[in-house]
């Protein structure tokens, strides 16, 4: 994990991280103030760290009352192929605050904002709010704590597709 980085970004903008720590493996965090993650992100771009790897989320409430505010926590990873190290960036979020989109930093962001959205509800200012993974009619958030462990989903007809392979019309729904 860069330590370096997050040297530079603390003595660089002064105030955006709220937090640092290692975590039990020894790797190096950093929790980023929400209004300032995009400044962050582009300084992290900026000190090489090119490649977007991931995001996820994290549903904080069946912590400690003490740790459950804010009740998300959004991860971001980068890497730096030449230096052959790793950021990972945190953003706590409470439920119905919105997160700065990095999407113009980082294209690939796209999808890991998508995800974080469709699956723990965590909305992006100037992201795409469309699900990448659930149907549109689906109901919630599946993997955010509150969501019911046998939640049911209405039913959806089924919609026609155009089959690549066999044509138009082969799943067997009528026109």
């Amino acid at each position: 994990m860069s330590t370096y980085a997050l040297d530079q970004i603390q003595s660089q903008l002064p105030g955006s991280l709220v937090e640092r720590y290692a975590d039990r493996p020894g790797d190096a965090w950093a929790v980023v103030d929400r209004a300032h993650i995009v400044e962050v992100v582009k300084r992290v771009k900026a000190l090489g760290f090119t490649q977007f790897i991931s995001m996820d989320a994290v549903d904080r409430l069946h912590l400690e009352p003490h740790e459950q505010d804010p009740r998300f926590e959004v991860l971001y990873f980068f890497r730096s192929v030449d230096r052959n190290e790793e950021v990972r960036l945190k953003v706590r979020v409470n439920e119905g605050e919105d997160i700065p989109s990095i999407i113009d930093v980082y294209k690939g962001a796209e999808w890991g904002e998508r995800f974080v959205w469709d699956f723990y509800g965590v909305a992006f200012a100037g992201g795409v709010k469309r699900r990448i993974l659930m149907y549109e009619e689906f109901v919630g958030h599946p993997l955010r704590k509150d969501y019911p462990l046998r939640g049911r989903q209405p039913l959806t007809p089924e919609r026609q597709i155009q089959d690549i392979f066999r044509g138009p019309g082969t799943n067997g729904v009528q026109d």
